[in-house]
């Protein structure tokens, strides 16, 4: 096995759980934490999945990132609201060759990562996962699980399927996290939008989780067209996402487990809505292509307003020192 150290930043529903499929697997890993800190410091990480639940007793647990060592993955599990603060999160974090992971919804991350960290190798990394934080270091894991990843090309072309990418790939295969490579991160990442944009718009919009979506005929036509949108959205890009695909997801989550999405979890906590990264940037993306996306803008105003409206939408911050 490889001896590579793997940092966490952001100890959620998806970093608690691969995080913790690392350690599990006997990688040393780093977790950055917030308010769960003192809890999983003294309690350690409980993860309860569908493919088996397991305990860390104790890991490496970190409230300022000035305490955490170098390592040689970087895994970004930040909601893309919080990734202002990643400036000051991940200087500290890096040796020379150190790689970065971005388990992040949306598009743009990886370009707003580029500009102030240019020489390191970017990776980004598409969950299609259930999974949710339910208590202090308690994730508890529904279904799915694989992460496709893709590396990020400054020039916008596909990188190819990149060494970098394949020793990520044999550290999450021996950790048991199945992946999947993609030539091209700009088209992996919007087949990600395909199910992002009507799901998680959508159960917030209408208060309901992913079976009581499915199970409505106007709704799940509802989605479809979205999803078709989100294509067209790509096609301005020169990248074909086959309506295969969409009956593909459509069918997925149709047999998934029912799902609160992220950004329904997100507005009942009175959390920032992750609005920008998976419709905003999209649709402005799309825009200046000379696409026209008529559903998505309409899903995005109403998702803008009930961001907005909700009091108690307060940033949360991370300590840095």
């Amino acid at each position: 096995m490889t001896n590579h150290s793997y940092a966490i930043i952001g100890t959620g529903a998806i970093g608690g759980f691969y995080g913790g499929l690392l350690q599990k697997a006997g990688f040393e890993v780093h977790f950055l934490l917030n308010t769960d800190y003192e809890y999983v410091r003294k309690n350690g990480l409980v993860i309860e999945s569908k493919d088996g639940d397991f305990t860390l007793e104790q890991v490496n647990a970190y409230q300022n990132v000035q305490e955490m060592p170098p390592c040689d993955v970087v895994v970004v599990a930040l909601k893309t609201t919080q990734n202002h603060l990643l400036p000051q999160l991940l200087p500290p974090l890096l040796k020379e060759n150190t790689m970065i992971v971005l388990l992040q919804n949306g598009l743009g991350a990886e370009e707003f990562l580029a500009n102030f960290i240019p020489h390191h190798p970017i990776i980004g990394g598409l969950c299609f996962v259930c999974s949710n934080k339910v208590g202090p270091g308690h994730i508890r894991h529904l279904d799915y699980g694989v992460i496709t990843l893709a590396e990020y090309s400054p020039n916008g072309q596909p990188a190819g399927i990149t060494e970098n990418l394949r020793v990520i790939a044999r550290d999450f295969e021996q950790a048991q996290i199945a992946t999947i490579l993609n030539e091209d991160l700009i088209l992996t990442r919007w087949k990600k939008l395909v199910w992002n944009v009507p799901y998680n718009g959508l159960s917030v919009i209408l208060n309901a989780d992913t079976n009581q979506l499915m199970a409505n005929k106007h709704i799940r036509h509802l989605a479809e067209d979205l999803m078709r949108e989100v294509v067209a959205g790509a096609a301005a890009f020169g990248r074909t996402i086959p309506d295969v695909f969409i009956e593909k997801m459509l069918d997925h989550t149709e047999k998934m487990k029912p799902y609160l999405t992220s950004m329904k979890l997100d507005c009942d906590r009175g959390n920032p809505l992750e609005v920008e990264a998976i419709l905003g940037n999209p649709l402005r993306m799309a825009k200046l292509a000379g696409v026209d996306l008529p559903r998505m803008w309409m899903l995005y105003q109403q998702l803008k307003f009930i961001d907005t409206q909700n009091s108690r939408c307060q940033p949360r911050s991370i300590n840095t020192h």
